[in-house]
């Protein structure tokens, strides 16, 4: 397995630049007829069933200047809930405070959703337009690791359908055998230098926050 993905000779000629639909559609073709059917605006009974068993989602929100943010979200199977059809409901547990993405939600309400389940390849994309509430009441309902939810996303869906397993057939993502070694990233490392910082702050930097994984879930 490589150990960078930097490759300084990879470069791409913009003469040949995929600049229309004609041109791409030239390349990829154009999607079945039944294909085109399978959005709906609501959740099927089996997107019901996935999310019950999704512990696990990627949040995609864009703000006014288009600026993008991708963020994971995880908790038990089924941490995201549906009171009807055509609502979900985020809960939203301790983290960094940056909050990209919910300032984004907060200017566009775009939001568009992932989910996956462990050791299946299909997975479940939803779009719709979000709002975040902090109802004390709704917040304690989804409470976890003795804390109520610090706050919610509400979704209405526009959007919801299952997206092909391909993907995760080629990148062998759920195959144990084709994983490598348990690794952890360095944040130690990257703020220590970030900061003019020395071995002493990054190894101080990374026992923190093992500190937080363990007590601040």
């Amino acid at each position: 397995m490589a150990s960078t993905c930097l490759e300084p000779s990879l470069t791409l000629e913009t003469s040949v630049n995929i600049t229309s639909e004609q041109h791409l559609r030239s390349i990829i073709g154009a999607p079945h007829s039944i294909t085109a059917t399978k959005k709906t605006d609501h959740l099927t009974d089996e997107a019901m069933a996935f999310l019950a068993r999704s512990p696990f989602l990627i949040m995609t929100t864009v703000a006014e200047d288009l600026q993008l943010d991708a963020s994971p979200k995880g908790d038990a199977p089924g941490f995201v809930r549906a009171p009807d059809a055509q609502t979900l409901i985020i809960p939203d547990r301790r983290g960094n405070k940056l909050a990209d993405g919910h300032l984004n939600v907060l200017k566009t309400g775009r939001v568009g959703l992932i989910f996956l389940v462990p050791n299946t390849r299909e997975t479940l994309r939803i779009n719709g337009k979000a709002r975040l509430t902090a109802d004390p009441a709704a917040l304690a309902t989804f409470s976890a690791y003795g804390r109520p939810a610090v706050l919610l996303t509400e979704v209405s869906i526009e959007e919801c359908f299952f997206h092909c397993g391909k993907a995760l057939i080629r990148s062998k993502l759920w195959d144990m055998s084709a994983w490598d070694a348990p690794g952890q990233v360095s944040f130690g490392k990257m703020l220590a230098q970030a900061n003019g910082g020395d071995a002493a702050m990054a190894e101080a930097i990374d026992q923190s926050i093992s500190d937080d994984y363990k007590e601040n879930l």
